[in-house]
């Protein structure tokens, strides 16, 4: 069926533009130079075709051949004595854990190649972050990191840094100096264990927690409204009702990929096809991932956020207090809301995202006065992954001005760089006698100081971590230590006088403390890489909290940021680099905004009124205030964006983090404001139009779909009504045309559904499909050039609203008062494994064919890349290999090296230049899914086979499996109402089916 609302990706499409319409007339930005090789032959194109097709021939042949290069010999060494736990070809897995979540670990012949999610771990068990699959690439960023412990910049012996450690440690003890430990927060019982014996050799030593998102206002206001100082657990899968201020919960703000696999518990085709959805109201400056998937979203200012809180629990409590918000459209929303909570009451949970302690205390009394404590927020199995204070590290930085600190140590930080106050940093280590840092390379801080005590990566080291009470995971070698580092507890250890071997160290901890009382034994651990002890029952909590002081405090600090004719700045996480911890990871600079689909850059986004406003078009640049601060950035209009406001990512601009990471973008940590010492990410700024002109490397309008009708929405009430509602199917009596003769598949028929209501857009798979299928990076400048290698999309889609109306296509979108108003469809696309694909009967070569298993596959040493294929594709998922990425020096973001390419799967072959490839529906797992199960005489389960981007996804939004077997997953997902096919009508039949999306608004 078609749809009456108006689908687009980007303004450029949405008003047809000169430069969009111009880049959308041909499928491919550059043309292969067929009339300069017929030139050279002395032909043309208008050359009879006898002729013509002599020379073609060998004229493209020759094409084909130049874009290749020479295959390079490699001699096969074999195993003098082969490693008894090695078989060359069969990986190896090992139990590991990355961030607090239990994790496996692929190896092949010695090589981590691939993290994924441990399927059997608490807490999050499906799928994980797009940091954490791309984390094995940190293993090999040889390029960039230390190979020996440093003095002064220059490289030393272990025995010789030990020495001058040891040296200056006994300085600051017989002076009455202090010794200073300043690390992000440590979960880790090793760690902490090694940090106390270290200040057991050291008494006075101060360990000082500084995280640079920091959640130091929820552990305050926790403390101040229940008398525990910690961050809680939230419960989102026993939530019906989700109302959210500026959180973003599904991606960067606490445990975003766990809360995600939570959250869609209450919005998949499960909890539909039982007659049950979770309602998400979502207040908030920026258009954020949880935004787009909330089913009301509302804009507001970031001084507006307090004045919500405010009016929310009076609605909810009766009460009066001052300060509530004065925006119509925010205002009935809160009415609708609190009716919703009140309804729900022990089945609805309220965050805040602000780390506030005022505004995070009006939080606490919401969800007292909703029954949530005990029932959606759990206070007793809380969250110890955040344990930062900014005061006591601005207190660290006042003794060591005074002259009270004689050395410091750096752990895991970086303040020179993310911190808001970098100057002060610098001042006040050069007032201490010896600094030293524990990081891998020399980065902003780590430069400053005396000496660097490069710690292994933590696929070289042992250790655990412990990210909720209760619940601990292990950290085990996957591979030898590949330069001469050390690990950080080891040198603690070292430098305190225990000389005891990490493993042994580890382990002691494990069998003496944590496996006390268990049934599981040392070995068992390493196998199951977790141990969790069980949770606590987690009782209704009493609020104690003062709301009338918390409001009118709040209200307060509003006013400080309160722009007037200025803009108010958000200043958020971005879902891929973070902090800035992982700028220097190729694949994360390359996966698109979930948003913006912005790539290698943050920017300034506004309200398409606001710069239009400012005069600020398509490649412009803003200069941005405030103070003395002053920064440029390029500008992105951006829909959903609340007027008067700004937002901009934090942790770009690094300058020594390596070749991948270093000046993309600008560090914005500076405009961070400080209130009562805590660090609030938001500020008043003013913003003008800067000369200079500036291209962003954005995917959101390639391989457009020309406005066809590909998207299927629905409200929840319809779909009570009628579950198949908007599906739009064809029936079965649509004549349709066929060129393609119908095959019987008795074997194995394979397929994927694509649940819309649990994609929450995060990109996730696109990172897992990248390291697994060994897909290049390609860098900025190929982007804006249209060249990115993604087998694997996710198109954001937006369509608009205004007071309660949805804009059709004959609308006049001009006549929009803002862009606040737009609602998100996210959808993945890729190879839809067509079973009458138009791209197999252009190929003049058969580099693409089908399989009697569905599939659509690749040839890569036939195809010599006419590019038919792609043109011939109505999805436009086909990609063309315009260089030898790996190879080339024009790429040169460290993944063209010796050491990086140790990441490559070896079941999955590089393309050389000049080929076109694409989703290969991960062949290589089938295969050894199906190898295993012969090798054991039994047939393939349901489930043991999981492509990379349904492992990796957290929300399983992506289901594989076997159409054949009646009774797996897929097929019951593909029997749902909801289920429809893209551009189904061209009858080119698909293999992957789409969900419709379901919205639980209001308005139902």
């Amino acid at each position: 069926m078609d749809s009456n609302k108006k689908y687009w990706k980007g303004l450029e499409e949405l008003n047809q533009t000169p430069a969009f319409v111009q880049s959308s007339k041909g499928e491919f930005s550059e043309s292969i130079p067929v009339e300069d090789v017929l030139n050279e032959e002395g032909l043309s194109t208008k050359t009879p075709r006898r002729d013509f097709l002599k020379v073609l021939g060998f004229g493209l042949g020759a094409v084909s051949l130049a874009a290749c290069q020479n295959t390079p010999v490699h001699k096969a060494v074999p195993y003098l004595i082969k490693p008894e736990e090695v078989t060359p070809g069969v990986p190896n897995y090992y139990a590991s854990s990355f961030n607090g979540q239990s994790i496996l670990v692929r190896t092949r012949e010695g090589r981590p190649i691939l993290v994924e999610a441990n399927p059997n771990s608490v807490g999050l068990t499906q799928g994980t972050e797009s940091a954490t699959v791309a984390s094995v690439l940190d293993l090999y960023d040889m390029t960039n990191k230390l190979q020996n412990p440093q003095i002064n910049g220059r490289d030393v012996e272990w025995a010789k840094l030990d020495a001058r450690v040891i040296e200056a440690l006994n300085k600051s003890v017989q002076a009455g100096k202090r010794v200073a430990i300043v690390s992000r927060t440590i979960n880790s019982p090793t760690s902490l264990a090694a940090i106390a014996e270290f200040t057991n050799k050291y008494p006075g030593t101060l360990h000082v927690q500084l995280d640079p998102i920091s959640y130091s206002g929820i552990r305050a206001a926790n403390e101040a409204s229940f008398g525990q100082a910690v961050v809680p657990s939230y419960k989102f899968e026993q939530a019906l009702v989700v109302l959210s201020v500026g959180a973003d919960f599904l991606g960067t703000w606490l445990d975003g990929e766990e809360h995600t696999q939570d959250y869609i518990k209450n919005r998949n085709y499960k909890s539909l096809e039982a007659g049950k959805m979770s309602r998400h109201i979502q207040f908030e400056t920026g258009l954020s991932m949880t935004g787009t998937n909330a089913d009301v979203r509302i804009a507001i200012k970031p001084s507006e956020e307090a004045a919500v809180l405010i009016s929310l629990y009076n609605e909810i409590t009766g009460s009066s207090l001052a300060g509530g918000i004065q925006q119509a459209n925010a205002a009935t929303a809160i009415k609708l809301a609190a009716q919703e909570l009140l309804k729900n009451r022990g089945q609805a949970v309220v965050v805040a995202g602000a780390n506030d302690v005022h505004i995070q205390t009006l939080t606490n009394a919401i969800n007292a006065a909703i029954g949530a404590y005990g029932t959606t927020i759990d206070l007793v199995n809380y969250s110890k992954k955040y344990q930062g204070s900014e005061s006591e590290f601005a207190a660290l930085l006042g003794m060591a001005n005074a002259g009270q600190i004689g050395t410091a140590i750096l752990w895991n930080s970086n303040p020179v760089y993310d911190y808001y106050d970098s100057a002060a940093v610098k001042q006040a280590l050069s007032k201490i006698d010896f600094t030293l840092s524990f990081s891998d390379r020399a980065d902003e801080t780590a430069s400053e100081l005396k000496a660097i005590a490069p710690a292994s990566n933590f696929l070289e080291s042992w250790g655990d971590e412990s990210s909720k009470v209760g619940y601990y995971t292990i950290v085990q070698p996957t591979i030898n230590p590949v330069f001469n580092t050390r690990q950080a507890e080891v040198s603690l250890l070292n430098w305190a006088g225990n000389n005891t071997d990490i493993y042994t160290y580890v382990r002691n901890i494990w069998e003496n403390s944590i496996l006390a009382g268990s049934s599981k034994t040392w070995t068992d651990i390493l196998q199951t890489g977790f141990e969790f002890k069980g949770n606590a029952t987690a009782g209704a909590a009493s609020f104690a909290g003062n709301v009338n002081a918390a409001a009118s405090a709040a209200t307060t600090a509003a006013q400080a940021i309160k722009a007037g004719d200025d803009f108010e700045l958000s200043l958020y996480q971005p879902a891929n680099i973070r902090d800035g911890r992982y700028a220097n990871n190729a694949y994360l600079q390359e996966l698109p905004d979930p948003v913006s689909k912005v790539t290698w850059d943050n920017y300034v986004a506004l309200n398409p009124k606001d710069a239009e406003r400012l005069g600020l078009g398509e490649k412009s640049t803003a200069t941005i205030k405030a103070g003395e601060l002053e920064i440029e950035l390029p500008v992105l209009a951006q829909p959903g964006q609340a007027l008067g406001t700004a937002s901009v990512a934090l942790g770009y601009g690094r300058t020594k983090v390596g070749k991948a990471g270093n000046n993309v973008g600008v560090n914005v940590f500076p405009f961070a404001q400080v209130n009562a010492g805590i660090i609030r990410f938001a500020n008043k700024v003013s913003i003008s139009k800067a000369s200079r002109i500036y291209e962003l490397a954005q995917t959101q309008t390639h391989h457009t779909i020309e406005g066809r009708n590909i998207i299927r929405e629905t409200t929840f009430a319809k779909f009570l009504q009628n579950p198949a509602s908007e599906a739009g199917r064809f029936s079965d009596d649509h004549k349709t045309y066929d060129l393609w003769n119908k095959y019987e598949q008795p074997g194995h028929k394979w397929v994927m559904a694509i649940d819309l209501n649990a994609c929450t857009g995060c990109g996730a798979c696109i990172v897992a499909c990248n390291v697994e299928n060994n897909i290049p990076v390609v860098g900025r400048d190929e982007v804006r050039r249209r060249r990115e290698m993604h087998w694997l999309r996710i198109d954001r889609y937006y369509t608009i609203e205004e007071n309660g109306q949805g804009y059709t296509k004959e609308d006049d979108i001009a006549n929009l008062s803002s862009y606040e108003n737009v609602s998100v469809v996210h959808q993945p696309m890729m190879c839809q494994h067509c079973s009458h694909a138009p791209c197999e009967t252009v190929c003049p070569v058969l580099a693409t064919v089908h399989s009697s298993e569905g599939l659509n596959h690749m040839a890569y040493n036939r195809c010599f890349g006419t590019r038919y294929c792609a043109n011939n594709c109505p999805y436009k998922v086909r990609r063309f290999n315009w260089f030898n990425y790996w190879n080339d020096s024009r790429f040169d973001n460290y993944l063209n090296n010796e050491f990086t390419q140790l990441v490559l799967n070896p079941d999955v072959t590089t393309r050389s230049r000049g080929v076109m490839e694409k989703c290969s529906m991960c062949i290589q797992r089938i295969q050894a899914g199906k190898l295993q199960a012969k090798v054991e005489g039994r047939k393939v389960q349901d489930g043991e086979i999981q492509m990379a981007c349904s492992s990796a996804c957290s929300a399983n939004a992506m289901i594989f499996g076997d159409a054949n077997d009646p009774n797996s997953e897929v097929s019951k997902a593909l029997r749902s109402e909801r289920i429809y096919y893209v551009l189904e009508e061209i009858n080119v039949q698909p293999n992957i089916g789409y969900m419709t999306k379901v919205r639980n608004s209001f308005e139902a």
